[in-house]
This record gives structure tokens, C-alpha cells and sequence, in this order.
């Protein structure tokens, strides 16, 4: 195991988060007339495209073999569930609303850490966990005014993004990076093509078919920066930085669509986004702290 390159993971991390909320940008706008399988299927069909010249180009094509492991199978899966039920949240939703939700991600992969990969997860950062939670709980809002059930979906979304990064985190070192983000999309497009049995496609624009090669460039960006960040870094150290990708949000939704979050939802992101980086400044602590503690961040073997 070598030693995490946090300093690089988190500028990698931020990248990630940069190529997903603008592939989540075009996918909303093509929405409007396209559906959700069509969506999954084109988009990956070029992300798939453009992936297999770049590891034909750079020789890791004769590594993929090596992706014969459960844990890629277990990620494939989980990123296949979580973009099925993420997009079809943020279709209805305001896209910083959805964007909000994701916020949760690095609380809830830190509470996964620590329940089933042993990571070293104190009092102080449990209670962050749960004051996230609250936040949550205001952007959601179940119950009350202003509440909309596709909050829900997305919710469920990152459930299934929680386990997509533990088994990220747990992927053996040889298994090449661009080969894990071309198995995942490869998933993602298959069920796109499974979806098309219960929708009706229409024939795409030029200017829609642009759109989704767009899309497509930025989620590629966005795998396979966020594989390379969550095995470089130590996972509850890289996490947090997600948070860079709602301040995109909220300028492309007031922007692009003109949308501005109400009181509560911004109230929600600030505790989210508050308790994150307490949790970060924690695990720093714990990390330079003397002893056995400071040596046992959890990352990919």
C-alpha cells in the first residue's frame, strides 16, 4: 500500500465535481424531450467512444481483463441504480435542489466507512453525521410545505452512491482506473438500452446529439477523477471536497434556468456543508495526531 496523496486527491476531487454538475447541466437540458433511457444509452454511448481510444491510446487496454472482480462488479451495479434514480430526480427537481441532496454523500460514505470498513470514526464526527442528517431534513422536508417527493428519489440515489465509493475505496491497486470508469459505463448504457422497452425514442437533434457528446466528455471527466481521488486520498479526507460542486449549482440553476433555493433549502446546504468540514477538520486532527491513530486512513489497498 503506498502512502495517500491527499494534497492531489482533493484537487482531483474537485475536478470530479466539476465534470458531473456540467454533464448533469446538458442532461437536464436534453430532458425536456428526450427520456431516461435514451439518455443513459447515448450519452454513454460517446463517453464509451471517446474512453476506448484513450486506453487504446495509453496501452491500459490490455489491462481490462483484470476488472474480473466482484468489487467492480458490486461499483458497476451501484453507479447503474444511482444514475437511474439520481437523473430521474433531477428531471423534476431544480438542479440545485438535487444538487443539495447530494451533499449528503460525504457524511453518509463516512458513516459506511466506519460500519462495515473499520475506519476510525469518534463521537464528535457521529454527531456530525446526525446534525447532517438535519440538513438533509430541511432540504427534503417530508411532511410539510414545500416538500416534493422526486427529493425522495434522489435521497435513494445517493444511498446507492454511498456503496458505489466504499467498493471504490476497497479496489485492488491493479485494477486499472480507466478500466473501472469504462465497465461503469458500459453498465449505465446497457440499462439505458433495457429502458428503451418501456419508452418511446425520439429521433434527436443535432443540437441534442451535441448536448449529450458534451455530457458525455464531462461525465467521463467526473469517473474517472472521483476513482483516481477516492484510492489517491484517504476517503474521509477526500470526501468533504465534494461540497465545491453546489456552488456550480447554484450559479448554473439561477443562470441556465433561474432558479434560486429558498431559505430552508440554503439553510440545509450550510449545515450539510458545516458539519462536512468539522468532519474534515477531525480526521486531519486525527491523522497528525502521535500513535497507531494517525496511521490507519482508510483508503484503497
Amino acid at each position: 500500500m503506498t502512502p495517500p496523496d491527499n494534497g492531489r486527491a482533493v484537487a482531483i476531487m474537485m475536478l470530479a465535481m466539476m465534470g458531473f454538475i456540467f454533464n448533469d447541466s446538458f442532461v437536464k437540458l436534453v430532458s425536456e424531450n428526450l427520456p431516461l433511457g435514451q439518455i443513459m444509452f447515448l450519452r454513454g454511448v460517446f463517453a464509451l467512444a471517446l474512453l476506448l481510444v484513450i486506453c487504446i491510446a495509453n496501452g491500459s487496454i490490455r489491462r481490462f481483463p483484470r476488472l474480473l472482480n466482484r468489487w467492480v462488479g458490486v461499483r458497476v451495479f451501484a453507479e447503474v441504480v444511482a444514475t437511474m434514480f439520481y437523473l430521474t430526480a433531477l428531471f423534476h427537481l431544480p438542479i440545485a435542489n438535487a444538487t443539495a441532496i447530494l451533499q449528503a454523500l460525504p457524511l453518509l460514505v463516512t458513516a459506511g466507512a466506519a460500519i462495515f470498513l473499520g475506519a476510525p470514526v469518534g463521537w464528535r464526527r457521529w454527531t456530525a453525521i446526525v446534525v447532517g442528517f438535519c440538513g438533509v431534513l430541511l432540504i427534503v422536508r417530508p411532511g410539510m410545505a414545500g416538500f416534493d417527493a422526486w427529493a425522495l428519489v434522489a435521497l435513494a440515489g445517493v444511498m446507492f452512491m454511498v456503496l458505489r465509493d466504499l467498493s471504490t475505496n476497497v479496489l485492488p491497486a491493479h485494477i486499472p482506473t480507466l478500466g473501472v470508469s469504462f465497465a461503469t459505463l458500459c453498465g449505465v448504457s446497457v440499462m439505458g438500452l433495457v429502458l428503451s422497452t418501456t419508452e418511446t425514442w425520439p429521433m434527436p437533434t443535432a443540437k441534442e446529439l451535441i448536448f449529450l457528446a458534451t455530457a458525455a466528455g464531462f461525465i467521463l471527466v467526473g469517473f474517472t477523477c472521483l476513482i483516481s481521488a477516492m484510492r489517491m486520498g484517504d476517503i474521509s479526507m477526500v470526501a468533504p471536497f465534494r461540497y465545491s460542486i453546489i456552488l456550480w449549482a447554484i450559479l448554473i440553476g439561477y443562470v441556465v434556468w433561474g432558479d434560486v433555493p429558498d431559505l430552508p433549502t440554503l439553510a440545509g446546504i450550510a449545515i450539510l456543508v458545516a458539519t462536512g468540514l468539522y468532519s474534515l477538520m477531525r480526521e486531519r486532527k486525527r491523522l497528525h495526531a502521535p500513535g497507531p491513530a494517525s496511521k490507519t486512513g482508510l483508503r484503497g489497498s
